[in-house]
């Protein structure tokens, strides 16, 4: 697949997308894992330290993130909009995420709230999976069909890093972020 084709449909990282009105900022620093685990405590915290500089948008594009413009939610709650790197699909350094994931916010301003892992389904088979990542002590959600034309079968994992999600530090879908409605 061509690098354009697929920052596209990781761009689509949903295939329901509603337009909702947008929330109020709310950020989050790196939610504390289980004692013990300390493996995954240092994974996620190089993923945050690593990740926190893209609070500036621009520093995201300068560093080869590119700039999605589809807010993706579903009736399950938002994600918003994915910076993708190409280089980073199929990484599990947690340092690299292949997407960043912004909330919309006053005035089109963008705000990071999440990051996501993505690897591409090595035998493009959904119904096995012996191919699976593990990362911060789990294993990638997948392997699941792509979500736009050309996207291939995959793992991902988000990490809401940046935002509270009611429904825990790596669900894919946060009900406190909301994409803009339509005019």
């Amino acid at each position: 697949m061509t690098p354009r084709p697929l920052i596209a449909a990781l761009g689509l990282t949903a295939l329901a997308s509603l337009t909702l009105g947008a929330a109020p900022p709310a950020p989050a620093g790196p939610a504390a894992p289980p004692a013990g685990d300390k493996s995954r405590q240092a994974q996620l915290a190089r993923a945050y330290k690593a990740t926190e500089k893209y609070r500036d948008e621009a520093r995201a594009i300068r560093d080869g993130y590119v700039r999605t413009d589809d807010c993706v939610a579903s009736s399950e709650g938002g994600m918003g909009y994915h910076y993708v790197k190409e280089a980073h699909v199929n990484s599990t350094d947690p340092a690299k995420p292949a997407a960043l994931v912004d909330e919309p916010g006053p005035g089109g301003k963008r705000r990071l709230v999440a990051v996501e892992y993505v690897t591409i389904d090595r035998d493009q088979d959904l119904a096995t999976d012996p191919d699976r990542p593990r990362m911060f002590g789990r294993g990638l959600n997948g392997p699941m069909a792509g979500h736009a034309p050309g996207m291939p079968n995959h793992y991902d994992l988000h990490i809401w890093f940046f935002k509270k999600n009611p429904k825990g530090l790596m669900a894919d879908w946060n009900p406190t972020v909301h994409c803009p409605t339509a005019d």
